[in-house]
């Protein structure tokens, strides 16, 4: 039995990773590395480069629906999968197109409630706001608030789901995928920062929130399923688990 196999290895993995990235994330958060890096692309005058056809154009703009594009994508893969959504039983194709949703509601929902604001807000800026933490909760900092986690970067992060999905299976997809999320999610979060829409940090929180919002529904789905299991052995093709990983695909999908 290969280690991810053995039972509880998955949950082993997905708390490593998460405590791990955890303390990293509150170590940036103590370092106070967030104004250091504003500073690059900031000055007394506002950020330059706020209203670059790059940044706001192409990396703001003009990719804001897209992310609402993929998951339809994803709702329509439920019920007709093509490529290697073929190989994911319907349970875990539903899964995928949920946890994208759940992700984006929870970073939106705290956001919504967030008082810390951005950078282009602050007095070093050419704002009205002063700097306030956002571990400081219940105190407002003179600005308009609604900043911290980042919206923008959850559009990329919020499809860390197919990681989960996929490496039972498909781990080599599994892992272009997580690739693929984490790119996309940080790219569109520097496009912000260079642009004095957030912080550093606020990229990278809302990249662990994704994550462990993932984790933890795949973690109940997957229990779901051993009950399931246990007490009805003989599950229907919608709901059984494909094989361990590696799998050998028949015929052509």
């Amino acid at each position: 039995m290969s280690p991810a196999q053995r039972p509880g290895a998955p949950a082993r993995f997905f708390l490593f990773w998460s405590l791990g990235s955890l303390l990293l994330l509150l170590a940036w958060d103590y370092s106070g590395l967030d104004r250091a890096m504003a500073h690059w692309f900031g000055t007394s005058n506002g950020f330059a480069l706020e209203h670059h056809w790059l940044w706001r154009g192409v990396l703001h703009e003009d990719i804001h629906l897209l992310p609402w594009l993929l998951e339809l994508g994803l709702l329509v893969a439920v019920a007709r999968p093509l490529g290697a959504f073929r190989q994911l039983p319907g349970l875990r194709r539903a899964q995928l197109a949920l946890t994208t949703l759940i992700a984006l509601l929870v970073v939106s929902n705290i956001k919504r409630h967030s008082l810390s604001s951005c950078p282009w807000d602050l007095q070093e800026f050419g704002g009205m706001a002063t700097y306030v933490s956002h571990w400081t909760w219940g105190l407002r900092d003179g600005g308009s608030g609604g900043c911290f986690p980042a919206g923008h970067a959850s559009g990329g992060f919020a499809f860390l789901g197919g990681f989960f999905v996929f490496r039972r299976g498909l781990p080599q997809t599994a892992r272009r995928w997580l690739a693929g999320a984490l790119a996309a999610g940080l790219v569109m979060g520097l496009a912000q920062q260079v642009r004095g829409a957030h912080y550093m940090s606020h990229t990278l929180w809302t990249a662990w929130l994704c994550w462990a919002t993932a984790g933890l529904v795949d973690l109940g789905v997957s229990q779901w399923i051993a009950r399931k299991r246990l007490f009805a052995p003989a599950l229907t093709p919608a709901t059984a688990e494909p094989a361990p990983w590696p799998v050998t695909p028949r015929g052509r999908s």
